[in-house]
Formats: C-alpha cells, sequence, structure tokens
C-alpha cells in the first residue's frame, strides 16, 4: 500500500523556506507527525522538484541544537549562560524594558535588524509603526532591494523577466544554477524550447555561465560601464525601438547626448571586457526579440559604483522595446485584488516626525522615507497599492550600529534580531559586535543559536517552515500570491514571528491593531477581498496562488506617466538623472597606492548549495558536501605566492584577515580572488572569544561599511571590487 493511501495519512501542501524561493511540497502526516515529504508537482514555482535541503527535514526538524524554548542570559554577554523560562516571562520582560527605554530616550532608540524573505515582516513593520520607531531594516541593502527602487523611480515597479517567451537571456551579476534552481531551470527550457540564447557576465565561470553563449568576464565592480556602453552602441547605431520610445519615453535627447562618453573602447579600458565582444553582446540584446534580463545581487554592491549600474540596465529594457513585451521584462505591479504587505504595514501610523528620524534619511534617501514617500505618491495614484514598506524604507544597518556605539545622532539602546545573523550579514563585523555588545536590550529570535544570539538578552525559539503556513509574492513586487498551509503544530515552545510580534504589541498596548489570534487568521484576511469565503486551507487545495490580471496601459507610475529615461524623480531628491559612472572607491584605478600594498582585486560574498547564506551548517550530510570555506584563485597566481590548491590561506584587506582554503579556479582572471560568503562554525565553542568562530573565515571581517564609500543614492554595501592580498596560513 503506498503512503497515500494509509489510513489517518494527510497530505498538507507546504512551502518550503530553506530559502526565499518557497518552492512547493507535500508533507505527509499522521497523527500530527510528519512521516514524508516530496516536491509537489503542482507547484508554479519548483514543479515537484527539490534541492538538497527539504531532503534533510527531518535533521533541521529535530535537530538537537535546535532552540525550542525562551532562554534569557544569567551571565555576561557573550559567555553563554543562559536560563529557560517561559515565554509570557520573556514577553513581559522584554516589553516592560522597551516602555522603559522608550520613555526615557523615545521610541526610536528601539532598532529592528530582519533577514531574508523568510518571515511576515509585514508583522514587523506594524510593531514598530505603532511603537513609534523607524529604524527598522533588514537585508535589502545587501541585496536586490535597490535595484526595485531604481527600476520604480524609472517606470513605477519592478520588470520581472518572462523567461518562458524570451529568445535571448541576460543573467547580469547572477548565478541562478546555485541560486535559484527553479529559475535555472526556466533558463535551460527556453534554451531548449526557443532556442534562447545566453548571455552571462559574471567574473567567474559560474554554473550559470558555464551553460552560456557569451560569457562576458567582467572586472569586478566595473559593471555599470559596460551596460552604459551597450546603452551608447545601441543608440549610436540606431539599434533602439523607435515607436516604444517616442510613445512610452521620456527624456531620449538628453540620454543620447550624455551616453556619447561612453564608447566601447572606454568600456574596455574599465571592464577588461575587449570592445568587440561589448559591441556584439549590445547588438545581440538590442536585436534578438525579444529579450529579458536577470538581476542579480553579486555584481551590484559596488559603493559608489552601483547607481549607474541599476538606472542603466532600467533604460536598457526600455530603449531597446524588451519592456512590457512578451519575452522581454513585464511592469506587473502589484496584486491589486488582495491585501499584500503594505497593506498590513499601518505605514500612516508612524508620524512625521519620527519618520525624520530614521537613521541615514539624510543621506541615502531613495532607501528611506523621504524616497519612498515620493515614489507612494505616483504608484498609489496608478496602481492604487504602494511598495512594500519593508523592502524599500530602511534605516541604514551602517547608522543604527554607529548609533548604538557613539550615541549620535541619538543613541540606539535595543536591537530586535529577527531572521538574521548581523555579524556575518552585514559589512565591517567587528563595529557591528561593538554594536551588539553595547545596547541594553538585545533580542534574538532564530532556529539556531547563532553568533549574534549568543550575545543576545533574550534568545526566542521560531517555528520553522514545516510548523507554520507560509504566503510568498516573490519579495512582495509580482502581481500575484501563493499562499501554502502548516504542516503540524511547532514543537516544543516554537512560535512564528507574528505572534511574537502580535504578543509584545498587545502587552505595549497596541491590542486593537492585532485582530487576528494566528496567522492562518492574517492569510484569510489577505484574501477577503476576493470575496471567496474560503479557510486558508481550501484556498490552498482548490486554488493556491493569485494573480491580478496585469494592466495594459499607455502609462507608468512616474511623474511624466513615461518611462523615464531621464529621472525627474532622481532629480527632484538631488540625484543625477541621468546613470554616471563612477569607480569604486578601492580599486587598482582609483587607489592606486593602495594597490601596492594589496594588489588583488575581491569578491566577497559568493554563494553556493547547499547553504542558504549562513544556514544549515549544523546539518551534517549539507555540511558534508561543503565542508570548508573556498577562496577561488587562479592556479597561476597561487603558485605564484607558493599556495597548493586546499591550502589554508590568509585573505587581508585594510579592514583585517580571514582564513580559507584556496580553490584553484582557472576561469578567473589572475588578479582576482572570489571569497566565500557567510561562513561561521556552529562546531566551535559559542562562549566569547569565538563566537562558533565568527571571526575566522567570514568574509565581512574584510569588508567596511563607512558611509562615505557606500552607494550614496541607495546605501548599497560595498563588496565587489575591493583590494586585497592572499597569501599561505602557516600552521
Amino acid at each position: 500500500m503506498s503512503i497515500e493511501l494509509e489510513e489517518g495519512v494527510e497530505v498538507k501542501k507546504a512551502a518550503c523556506w530553506f530559502c526565499y524561493q518557497n518552492c512547493g511540497m507535500l508533507v505527509y502526516v499522521k497523527n500530527g507527525e510528519i512521516i514524508k515529504i516530496e516536491g509537489d508537482p503542482d507547484h508554479p514555482i519548483n514543479r515537484g522538484a527539490m534541492c538538497p535541503r527539504p531532503h534533510t527535514w527531518r535533521e533541521f526538524l529535530y535537530h538537537p541544537q535546535r532552540l525550542n524554548y525562551p532562554l534569557k542570559r544569567v551571565g555576561e554577554r557573550g559567555e553563554g549562560k543562559f536560563k529557560r523560562i517561559s515565554w509570557s516571562e520573556a514577553l513581559n520582560e522584554i516589553a516592560a524594558k522597551l516602555k522603559e527605554l522608550k520613555e526615557k530616550y523615545g521610541p526610536e532608540c528601539v532598532a529592528s535588524i530582519g533577514g531574508t524573505n523568510r518571515t511576515d515582516d509585514w508583522a514587523r513593520r506594524r510593531f514598530f509603526n505603532l511603537f513609534g520607531s523607524p529604524n527598522v531594516c533588514h537585508i535589502a541593502h545587501v541585496c536586490w532591494l535597490p535595484t526595485f527602487i531604481a527600476e520604480t523611480v524609472t517606470y513605477g515597479w519592478y520588470a520581472v523577466p518572462d523567461l518562458l517567451n524570451t529568445k535571448l537571456i541576460v543573467v547580469w551579476g547572477r548565478n541562478s544554477g546555485t541560486n535559484n534552481l527553479p529559475e535555472m531551470r526556466s533558463i535551460l527550457d527556453a534554451k531548449e524550447n526557443n532556442n534562447a540564447r545566453l548571455i552571462v557576465i559574471d567574473p567567474r565561470l559560474s554554473e550559470t555561465a558555464a551553460k552560456a553563449d557569451i560569457w562576458l568576464r567582467i572586472r569586478p565592480g566595473t559593471d555599470g560601464a559596460l551596460a552604459l556602453a551597450w546603452i551608447n552602441v545601441i543608440i549610436n547605431e540606431e539599434l533602439y525601438d523607435k515607436e516604444f520610445i517616442e510613445r512610452y519615453c521620456y527624456g531620449f535627447e538628453k540620454l543620447r547626448e550624455h551616453i556619447q562618453q561612453y564608447t566601447p573602447e572606454w568600456a574596455e579600458k574599465i571592464t577588461w571586457i575587449p570592445k568587440e565582444d561589448i559591441i556584439e553582446t549590445a547588438r545581440m540584446y538590442a536585436t534578438i526579440k525579444p529579450a529579458t534580463m536577470l538581476w542579480g545581487s553579486k555584481n551590484e554592491h559596488m559603493g559608489w559604483g552601483s547607481p549607474s549600474l541599476f538606472r542603466a540596465r532600467a533604460i536598457l529594457k526600455a530603449i531597446t522595446g524588451n519592456l512590457n513585451r512578451p519575452g522581454g521584462n513585464l511592469v506587473l505591479g502589484p496584486d491589486t485584488e488582495v491585501y499584500i504587505d503594505s497593506d498590513l504595514e499601518l505605514n500612516d501610523m508612524l508620524p512625521p516626525e519620527q519618520r525624520a528620524k530614521q537613521l541615514g534619511s539624510d543621506r541615502f534617501k531613495m532607501m528611506t522615507w523621504p524616497g519612498y514617500e515620493v515614489i507612494c505618491k505616483y504608484t498609489k495614484e496608478f496602481w492604487g497599492k504602494t511598495p512594500p514598506a519593508e523592502w524599500c524604507c530602511e534605516a541604514h544597518p551602517s547608522y543604527i550600529w554607529r548609533a548604538a556605539v557613539t550615541g549620535k545622532p541619538y543613541p540606539i539602546k535595543a536591537i530586535i534580531v529577527v531572521a538574521s545573523n548581523p555579524l556575518v550579514a552585514y559589512g565591517n563585523s567587528k563595529l557591528i559586535y561593538e554594536a551588539l555588545k553595547s545596547v541594553e536590550l538585545l533580542v534574538t529570535m532564530d532556529f539556531w543559536m547563532t553568533p549574534t544570539a549568543m550575545l543576545s538578552d533574550y534568545v526566542l525559539p521560531a517555528a520553522s517552515w514545516l510548523e507554520r503556513p507560509v504566503a510568498t509574492s516573490s519579495f512582495g513586487t509580482s502581481n500575484f500570491i501563493i499562499l501554502s498551509e502548516r504542516p503540524i503544530q511547532p514543537l516544543h515552545e516554537r512560535k512564528t514571528d507574528f505572534e511574537f510580534w502580535r504578543e509584545l504589541g498587545i502587552r505595549l498596548g497596541q491590542e486593537q491593531y492585532w485582530p487576528w489570534k494566528t496567522l492562518e487568521e492574517a492569510y484569510e484576511y489577505r484574501l477577503e477581498p476576493l470575496g471567496l469565503g474560503l479557510s486558508l486551507s481550501e484556498f490552498v487545495h482548490y486554488i493556491r496562488m493569485h494573480s491580478t490580471t496585469p494592466q495594459v496601459t499607455d502609462k507608468f507610475a512616474t511623474p511624466t506617466g513615461k518611462v523615464e529615461l531621464y529621472s525627474t524623480i532622481l532629480e527632484q531628491m538631488g540625484y543625477d538623472p541621468l546613470p554616471v559612472y563612477k569607480e569604486p572607491p578601492m580599486t587598482p584605478y582609483s587607489n592606486p597606492e593602495l594597490a601596492k600594498e594589496y594588489p588583488l582585486i575581491l569578491v566577497t560574498g559568493i554563494k553556493f548549495m547547499p547553504f542558504h547564506h549562513s544556514e544549515q551548517r549544523q546539518i551534517p550530510v549539507l555540511r558534508r558536501m561543503h565542508p570548508d570555506p573556498l577562496c577561488h584563485i587562479h592556479p597561476d597566481t597561487a603558485r605564484s605566492l607558493g599556495i597548493n590548491d586546499g591550502d589554508w590561506v590568509w585573505i587581508e584587506t585594510p579592514k583585517g584577515r580571514i582564513k580559507q582554503k584556496a580553490f584553484y579556479n582557472v576561469s578567473l582572471h589572475p588578479q582576482v580572488v572570489c571569497a566565500e560568503a557567510s561562513w561561521w562554525y556552529p562546531e566551535k565553542p559559542g562562549p566569547e572569544p569565538s563566537l562558533f568562530g565568527v571571526f575566522e573565515s567570514n568574509v565581512n571581517i574584510l569588508t567596511d561599511d563607512d558611509p562615505e564609500i557606500l552607494d550614496q543614492v541607495y546605501g548599497c554595501y560595498y563588496y565587489t571590487g575591493l583590494l586585497c592580498k592572499v597569501y599561505k596560513a602557516e600552521e
């Protein structure tokens, strides 16, 4: 008898949250316990496929190191001494401390750090807007959200790739082959079914680049120069879509004049890509119709150099006529028929005087309240919705750490961390360590005792995707929502982040704003505008996914109602209305003196299977697949330094040094090295000074977060194109 037919077995339609793809899973449950998991063949994202992570569900769910009960620190911070307390005690004490700090320093003294899209982050926003603090942030500044803002100021929302109907795919600084397997499947399907061509732009021959028709090995940090040179070729060779530009675009003549300086010959010297390849690929993108472009975060974090890339890519989609064209990039907007995240955040409850206190908003205006308010004016008029503030309106993390350490411009006294490990996630880890040690209250909610949790006053156990329902809408930027049900009730005393924020909010006088007692009720509320009257379980089993029919319109959600090649919003905010190339702060060209001591060019932040960022290193079968951190280096370079393949090496920048294992990679330029991201060692001692080895191999020991060197428009970090030196680590 098959497992599906056994008496008492239920099949729950769940969504994996081991990364943010939310692949559909069929979870077989009997007597409240999971007995089997398999990929859901009917799910639109993964179509039944599974990566290695869900196969380890049993190890993850029952792992002896999982956090199961609330803990309170009883020793010195970082000493590793905690005692078990009840949820009621933890919430009462946290609420009392927050109230005390709010009365003494103002609500803005409390900040929160979040992670990737695997929480109900609208609930966190809701809590903080009601509490009165604007200092909420998550991983946006080290992820792709600045691209979303740049595209929104250009044409009113993010343009999603249509891989199903495309003839040409440009993958820019992205490795779908490890970071987004459903997407990689769609890329390969397009190559097979549509005979689509594939161009990959990456310093390294990644898994995705290995499948490319053309791979452009770019000098790290110079992507903006390549994008601008593409525009130059397309305009000067009159390969642009004249009809689309005349009908839908604003500022083309200004762009034409501005772009003349960015020739292929100019870009060749900067990018190290032959001008012939620049010209050929620009022609391909403009003439092979339809063509689509995929964003990537690996090449976006170039400090000063980031804004030119974000805007130039958006402009390329428009001038070639690949915007809002089947097989191109589609501006679908939000789901207008259900309540989306921004409808639930209660952003209007945060007073203007508190918005003005948001840390970083005086400098990085486009990812904070000043820019968000301008953008929302037009998206609200056009779509009837606004982008979720959780992705577009962030206090800047660098300012939070500095305010915690220095008390300027005002003190940060409490930090609440949910689904994040800041000590490895953000630049300048040593400063973050100092900040976390400085606050009066540090709370962490997670699956594991992480290095950040080890420094906390309270550590709270989080329920996983196997113990909660899930709602996903592709970072809240697309016109759909997919709902999945809760397979089993949380084990031990694990809770969802929604429950944490709701129960904490009730203790601080917010009860009237938290009408839903469970996530199921909250998700059913999101569906109420549809008028279906279905429970969450019924919706999941009979419908599963809802999407709004895209609007067909001659207008865009911008001040001019057109695609703004020349951005009036950026001009209004005091930024360049047209993309301007700027060399990143620390390269052989911008800082030749420093390059004498640090002659190699470093890419930090390589992501790799089977881990997702800093997670899953506790899972034995996954760790055996990738036991050590790897530093990719060209064999000739390594041998010249006396380094053999597999040797432990020091990677050093002016900020510090770390150890990783040398990995010979012949695809790299001999002057380039690539270091893996997010390493810490759960098997090492947790108490200080070790903190699970967080300072040993963590690339953010090497990076800086000085606001002066970051992207001045969006606040993007500087992780790509740094200078470093590498040498053998002697025993």
